[in-house]
């Protein structure tokens, strides 16, 4: 049995809803003038990583977003011009990345998660690591994201990333076993997401995830 995205709180049921008002069906046009929900932020200095030095030399904040080699995530997107919109697509990056490496620590407190998420984004990041860890799972093989859209609030501190996922070969695995659960490749390895991220106020190289929004099964990104 394939691990799947994972049903999240009650609470982000509202921000369903207000990314979809927001952003208005599939081939609606925004404009400059468009409210992008969620463009809320924490004052939370982020935390950073205990890592040994020289592992996140790449990363400007300090913050390791390793993964294990069996754990492939691959961006397949092209960065968008605007710096904004560019540096808030590879903090997109990293939170999805924070997520995983929490499931591979088996802990919800790693500093990357802290670091690249707030408000209901941290929420949505914690409850996807905890309940695989608290199910005795972990995951393997390559993760695509892919047809990747930006658009930005007038101030150019909160963008909106969307993009299609696929997992068709993405499994999950059981950490006691180590015992690899495959499927036969189908709609439900296709998801849809958007989320909001938002510029940490104290610095212009970090970025949050502030909402999530997941449309499970979604045929556009077939």
């Amino acid at each position: 049995m394939k691990r799947r995205t994972l049903p999240v709180a009650t609470a982000l049921a509202a921000t369903a809803a207000l990314l979809l008002t927001a952003c208005g069906g599939e081939d609606d046009k925004s404009s400059d003038n468009d409210k992008i929900a969620g463009a809320d932020r924490s004052t939370d200095k982020p935390t950073k990583s205990a890592e040994p030095a020289g592992t996140a030399k790449d990363r400007p904040d300090g913050v390791d977003v390793s993964l294990p080699k069996d754990m492939n995530l691959v961006f397949d997107w092209d960065k968008p011009e605007k710096k904004n919109e560019a540096a808030a697509m590879d903090d997109a990056a990293n939170y999805i990345r924070a997520i995983y490496r929490g499931v591979d620590r088996g802990t919800t407190e790693d500093a990357a998660v802290t670091a690249y998420s707030t408000g209901d984004g941290l929420h949505y990041a914690k409850t996807q690591i905890s309940t695989r860890v608290d199910d005795g799972w972990t995951a393997t093989g390559t993760r695509r994201h892919y047809q990747a859209t930006t658009r930005s609030t007038p101030n150019g501190e909160s963008v909106e990333i969307a993009f299609c996922v696929d997992s068709s070969k993405f499994y999950g695995k059981e950490v006691k076993t180590g015992k690899v659960h495959t499927s036969k490749p189908s709609i439900a390895d296709f998801d849809y997401f958007k989320i909001i991220m938002v510029k940490f106020p104290t610095s212009d190289k970090l970025w949050q995830a502030s909402k999530v929004f997941v449309e499970e099964k979604a045929a556009k990104c077939q």
